[in-house]
């Protein structure tokens, strides 16, 4: 799972294309969320809604 970018010359270049993977595979998110404590409740309320949004938008896509 490792994210990596091979520096060809422009460095800002690759920094653009590393945030990007990041934000592609989230790993920000995750590391956001992982900076503080979240019970379980919370977490639970949270997917249930995140996933009524992915549903959601699914459905007006169609």
């Amino acid at each position: 799972m490792a994210i990596s970018v091979e520096v060809r010359g422009d460095i800002e270049k690759a920094i653009r294309i590393l945030k990007k993977q990041m934000q592609k595979d989230g790993l920000m998110r995750e590391l956001r969320a992982r900076r503080y404590y979240e019970k379980p409740s919370v977490k639970m309320k949270r997917k249930r809604i995140e996933a009524s949004r992915r549903r959601r938008k699914l459905r007006l896509t169609f």
